[in-house]
């Protein structure tokens, strides 16, 4: 009798943590970078690589920060969305070209139109580190202070940008 009961409590254990891991929401992976200091980098422009850029040149602006790649299917799907909310000018957005060839970065905004008002690389992969990146695409608000406000986990949405980035960047852009 016990060698069938043994099997059939752990088959219910090993359900319950799966309905309760089918509850948990992606995009709500928290971060240790919330309320603390954007990552130092400093990293060459995709278009003018001679040219670099780094968190401190920021200083004194709400920006949003977007890890992406030109090989990543859920940017491109992401991607008329960060062009329609870089029309609002509500803050600046700075994207963060992962582990990608430059030309192939390049030709896909180029294709699918630039939403960034700068866009860096990190072909090595070394600055997605430092931010904690699980993967592409990622975006992160930053306030005047440079201080990390806000992770997002996946792609973003309409409803992402309507109910969470415009109120949040409207509030930091508000603060002194």
């Amino acid at each position: 009798m016990l060698k069938y009961i043994l099997p059939l409590l752990l088959f219910i254990v090993l359900a319950v943590f799966l309905a309760l891991g089918l509850n948990l929401h992606p995009n709500e992976i928290p971060s240790p970078l919330i309320n603390k200091p954007a990552p130092a980098f400093s990293a060459p422009k995709l278009q003018a690589p001679e040219e670099k850029l780094s968190q401190t040149d920021l200083k004194g602006k709400v920006w949003l920060f977007n890890v992406w790649a030109s090989w990543c299917a859920s940017c491109r799907s992401e991607h008329p969305i960060l062009n329609q909310l870089a029309q609002t000018k509500a803050a600046i957005i700075v994207g963060l070209n992962y582990k990608d060839e430059p030309e192939a970065a390049k030709g896909w905004l180029a294709q699918l139109g630039n939403p960034y008002d700068v866009s860096i690389m990190d072909q090595d992969g070394r600055i997605g580190i430092d931010w904690g990146v699980y993967g592409v695409p990622e975006t992160f608000v930053i306030d005047k202070q440079g201080v990390v406000r806000y992770k997002h986990t996946g792609p973003v949405t309409p409803d992402d940008v309507q109910q969470t980035f415009l109120p949040l960047i409207a509030n930091l852009q508000a603060e002194n």
